[in-house]
């Protein structure tokens, strides 16, 4: 039997390991929602609701935004569309994350899995570097970039670990080229 919970699949990876790249390929071929939650968090700072001034606040001074207003962004974005697929790139990035979402949205979802892009640090490192050459973002900076990498390591793949004990991660290796990468992608989404 068919379940009417929307399906929702996590896109996670450290800085520079591809999420944008096969996430847009993901929605193009599988008609899937793309939902980053930096994206939602950045258009409700400018949109003058009770929420925006905090979170330009909390961005400005380098803090992290409340998960449940993060999470109740996301559970807006989902009920406004209608599609009921959905990527959600960068996000859980820590278990405070998780909780939040799991409390949330664990009941009124379905998680077909936790989309892992696996690259060495050092090829998202010269990746990184290389977008900042035109890409006008000030964390595309060898000091950012670290500080990125360390957050990762010890915030985000504890959650990866967690969804890996309930069988749910599947990783993809992503230092390889953007076609060989996707192709292993689609593979995942295809069994859904």
């Amino acid at each position: 039997m068919q379940s009417h919970k929307p399906l929702v699949a996590f896109v996670l990876g450290g800085p520079g390991a591809g999420k944008g790249t096969v996430c847009a390929k993901i929605v193009a071929e599988f008609g899937f929602v793309h939902l980053s939650a930096g994206d939602l968090l950045r258009a409700e700072q400018n949109s003058g609701s009770k929420h925006g001034e905090m979170i330009k606040t909390m961005i400005t001074e380098g803090k992290i935004v409340p998960s449940e207003v993060t999470v109740g962004l996301l559970e807006k974005a989902m009920d406004s569309s209608t599609t009921k697929k959905f990527l959600i790139d960068g996000f859980p990035r820590n278990h405070e994350n998780n909780a939040s979402w799991e409390a949330q949205m664990g009941e009124k979802v379905d998680l077909a899995f936790v989309l892992m892009m696996d690259c060495p640090e050092e090829v998202m490192q010269a990746r990184l570097l290389k977008r900042g050459e035109t890409s006008g973002r000030d964390d595309d900076n060898l000091a950012s970039i670290k500080k990125r990498f360390t957050t990762y390591e010890q915030q985000t793949l504890p959650v990866l670990e967690y969804y890996g004990s309930k069988g749910k991660l599947r990783k993809v290796g992503a230092d390889r080229a953007p076609e060989e990468v996707y192709a292993d992608v689609a593979a995942l989404f295809r069994q859904l």
